[in-house]
């Protein structure tokens, strides 16, 4: 197979109409298409579309993988409950990227990495598309992680400050850490840039929520009840929860940690990649001594136990010769060998030579026996 590419669009705030649907068939034959999404993978052709404009009219979210290493990860999100300003400052660079289309802003998060296994595309949609609610909702994290691909892309100089460090970054989600892989950011870098952030505050109790709903007018309540009714998908509780932390004083969240520079966080994260590949070396080499030590010991115990034997195992080593199959053969060779290293251990080597000479002139005519002897350097 030459190239693969692969195409997933979820739509999430609503479903697609029947109209809709018939137009998105008329750009493929061959995907896969429902209400809330269009699938898709090319093996020799592409897609007869802008992906893009595909998402900025039908769907809230795109995946595309292809197999020489190009990852994009694309979120449709409302200008309405949006701020455009704080995505864009947050994300100054190319890699990670907010623009505004028509009612909408697209987040875009785009990756070069070097494929290691086969990757079909089909599992990032599920483990990235939480990304959206969490993001609407208020939590930055994902823009962070953003912020730090475009730092590894290079896109920033040295001296460059970090965003504002969200809460969290030591206590990720599950769809964090599949983005974090999706990119393939660097966890070490992660890992430094997680030191300078707060714990993840904990989410409103029922209490709480259920007291901030009693004081609204009753014509929002009457708002909030109808298109709970009438709006599918979760846009509908994702604004109802956005309106909750911007009229509630107790979810603001301060952060005065000091910024740090690009140089800064490549530096630590530098540090600590190699004091953990110094940790693992150690290991590894404790690791090997202690597997060094049990096979001596596992073989000392062997050669002992040989050594109440040592003339059955002369008798079986003539008995395979005698046999003159290429195995058998080697089952000889292996067996000398034990008897080898057991004169070495008792110090009677001469012994030995004497006996394998002896071997060797019995069994003269057999050159593949020979050769076999020599490669063990007996």
């Amino acid at each position: 197979m030459s190239e693969y590419q692969y195409y997933e669009f979820k739509a999430l705030d609503r479903a697609l109409t029947k109209a809709e649907m018939s137009a998105l068939r008329a750009i493929s034959s061959r995907a896969v298409i429902t209400s809330t999404s269009f699938t898709n993978h090319y093996e020799w052709g592409d897609l007869k579309a802008d992906p893009l404009k595909l998402l900025a009219t039908y769907f809230d979210a795109f995946v595309y993988v292809a197999n020489w290493g190009s990852r994009e990860f694309h979120l449709r999100l409302p200008q309405e409950s949006t701020d455009s300003k704080q995505l864009r400052a947050m994300l100054p660079g190319n890699a990670v990227c907010a623009q505004n289309s028509e009612k909408s802003v697209l987040l875009s998060f785009e990756s070069e990495v070097e494929p290691e296994d086969w990757d079909d595309g089909a599992g990032w949609m599920g483990s990235l598309v939480s990304l959206r609610s969490d993001l609407l909702r208020g939590d930055l994290r994902c823009l962070y992680l953003g912020w730090l691909h475009c730092l590894e892309c290079e896109e920033f100089s040295g001296d460059a400050l970090e965003p504002s460090v969200p809460p969290g970054l030591r206590e990720l989600s599950a769809s964090l850490h599949s983005l974090i892989e999706f990119l393939g950011i660097d966890e070490d870098l992660v890992h430094v840039a997680a030191s300078a952030s707060a714990p993840l505050s904990a989410g409103p109790s029922r209490k709480e929520f259920t007291a901030w709903i009693q004081r609204l007018p009753e014509k929002d309540k009457d708002d909030l009840l109808v298109a709970a009714a009438l709006d599918s998908g979760e846009r509908c509780r994702n604004e109802l929860f956005q309106r909750f932390q911007e009229q509630s004083a107790s979810v603001t969240v301060t952060n005065a940690v000091q910024r740090r520079t690009a140089g800064e966080l490549l530096a630590s994260a530098q540090t600590r990649t190699e004091e953990r590949v110094r940790l693992l070396k150690v290991k590894q080499a404790k690791d090997a001594a202690r597997k060094k030590a049990k096979d001596e010991a596992d073989r000392l115990k062997y050669l002992n136990q040989l050594a109440e034997r040592t003339e059955a195992v002369w008798s079986e080593v003539e008995a395979h010769i005698q046999k003159r199959q290429p195995a058998d053969y080697d089952r000889a060779v292996v067996l000398l060998t034990d008897l080898r290293d057991l004169a070495v251990h008792g110090k009677y080597e001469s012994g030995f030579q004497k006996a394998l000479e002896t071997l060797r002139k019995t069994h003269s005519a057999k050159g593949s026996f020979l050769r076999r002897i020599t490669l063990a350097k007996l």
